[in-house]
């Protein structure tokens, strides 16, 4: 797709979603020319899933769009990545937490999270099986150099869209549980779930953070 594709692209699917929802261009294996392309028409929120290749990409776009981390984060990782990302959207355990405020604390700044679900109870997805979530943020709601700030699923893939709402609408529960458990330092704000085949369904359980990649970018080039 060349770049005056993704660009209309961009603003037309902006133009078509409710003003709340945000849209973070998913940016895995895209060219420069291509995010430039997709910052032109509007992309305000550029994901990645590794940091090596966010890096890259952050020496071209620079601060011109906010940059979250979508992908799972190592904790090796963690020193790069707070120094980067805005918002960091794949916090799984406690262990995670703790390297993130640590290296946030290093260079003074407070990082916006989310917790990851893994709705469909993956083997090989990561994230926080649904049960385990409340005790999860209430173990990490008094580090001092970050802020849970709402819930992220990727859910299982099917064929039919449709069949993820089960898993969207459960996700969305949860947040809804969390948001009224009032925990301290915890401001349930942003639910991000939904791709470029299950963002519509996703916006209509309650995302307001969809992540799309294929959509405005057309197929990835493996």
């Amino acid at each position: 797709m060349n770049e005056r594709e993704i660009e209309s692209r961009v603003a037309e699917l902006l133009s078509s979603l409710p003003e709340y929802v945000m849209l973070a261009a998913a940016a895995k294996t895209r060219t420069p020319q291509e995010v430039q392309a997709a910052v032109r028409g509007g992309v305000k929120i550029v994901g990645y899933n590794y940091v090596q290749e966010a890096e890259r990409m952050y020496e071209v776009i620079g601060n011109q769009v906010k940059w979250h981390m979508i992908g799972h984060l190592q904790r090796n990782k963690a020193k790069h990545a707070v120094e980067l990302f805005d918002m960091i959207e794949t916090i799984d355990s406690v262990r995670l937490a703790e390297a993130v405020d640590r290296r946030c604390a290093n260079i003074g700044k407070v990082m916006p999270v989310l917790i990851e679900i893994n709705s469909g109870r993956e083997a090989n997805k990561s994230g926080v099986m649904p049960e385990e979530v409340e005790a999860l943020v209430k173990e990490i709601s008094p580090l001092k150099h970050m802020r849970v700030q709402g819930l992220m699923t990727m859910g299982p893939f099917f064929d039919d869209p449709e069949k993820t709402r089960p898993y969207l609408k459960a996700t969305k529960e949860l947040f809804d549980r969390l948001s009224e458990a009032q925990i301290e330092n915890v401001q349930m704000r942003y639910l991000s779930m939904g791709m470029s085949d299950t963002y519509e369904i996703a916006i209509e359980e309650g995302a307001n953070i969809v992540r799309i990649g294929t959509r405005l970018f057309g197929e990835r080039p493996y």
